[in-house]
């Protein structure tokens, strides 16, 4: 992280500090937003108040937005971190993780601004966690199901799974589904730099560090608003091929942290290796 990223954190984390204070509730559902006011309102009425009796806050982290997307997440009830300057998903969620542990949250959800994703499923992916039986949960559109067309994309998901598995040693079908829940703690543990293309970065990190990984089915939509930011398909399956590649090559020693019993399940159809 650069002295200038630093430093817009720091404030940031000050500034959101000052309005909202530091006793989240324990489920944080962290947004990252980039000029996304057609959506985001839906987005943040959708999430539910509470999951298995624990309440949640929203928290929408605005990467430097040119629209309305801080008013509006404010108008629909969402905790917002305004960062003036726009660098990226990536950043925008390493700030919301940060946001959530410093302010006492137990457990994390991630889901999309878009509308791509089915608030209604958040149980489904946080239970694992909330059950102790799964450190970092995500959907998977292939376990489920996909509105979306495009084909390109629809190889690429298979591909990207196919490389991910054989690279980590766990079998991964969804490596950039962007519903997620986890325990706070291992968004502070995993090393996470991307600005971009972050998910698998997350993923490949949690492997390589010996957490505990699931899999469940879940929907991905078609974009409710706006468009996407990611680029084109040559563009974001280079862009996304250099990511998986670069954090395998740099996890791939890692330390593994000791959270669970060796028995418990790490991955969908596959059992935890002992170490």
């Amino acid at each position: 992280m650069s002295r200038d990223d630093v430093g817009i954190d720091r404030a940031a984390v000050a500034a959101f500090t000052a309005e909202y204070g530091t006793r989240l509730p324990p489920i944080a559902v962290v947004i990252a937003a980039y000029d996304e006011e057609r959506g985001i309102g839906d987005v943040v009425r959708s999430i539910p108040p509470s999951v298995a009796g624990h309440d949640t806050a929203v928290i929408v982290v605005v990467d430097g937005a040119t629209d309305r997307t801080a008013a509006v997440a404010r108008e629909h009830g969402a905790m917002v971190c305004d960062v003036p300057v726009n660098r990226g998903q990536g950043a925008a969620l390493r700030l919301g993780y940060r946001l959530a542990r410093e302010g006492g949250a137990e457990f994390i959800v991630t889901t999309d601004a878009d509308g791509q994703y089915d608030s209604a499923q958040i149980p489904r992916v946080l239970r694992p966690v909330l059950d102790g039986e799964a450190d970092f949960v995500t959907g998977s559109r292939l376990l489920g199901r996909q509105e979306t067309y495009d084909r390109v994309r629809r190889v690429g998901v298979h591909v990207f799974a196919w490389v991910v598995s054989v690279l980590t040693g766990q079998r991964i079908t969804d490596t950039s589904f962007g519903l997620r829940a986890m325990r706070a703690e291992v968004t502070g543990t995993v090393t996470l730099r991307q600005p971009q293309y972050q998910s698998s970065e997350l993923l490949i990190g949690v492997i390589s560090r010996g957490y505990r990984v699931r899999e469940v089915p879940a929907t991905m939509r078609l974009r409710a608003a706006g468009k996407t930011k990611k680029g084109g398909n040559l563009v974001y399956g280079f862009r996304y091929s250099r990511v998986v590649i670069g954090t395998w090559w740099r996890e791939r020693r890692a330390e593994p942290v000791v959270s669970a019993p060796a028995s418990a399940e790490r991955v969908v159809g596959a059992p935890a290796k002992t170490k």
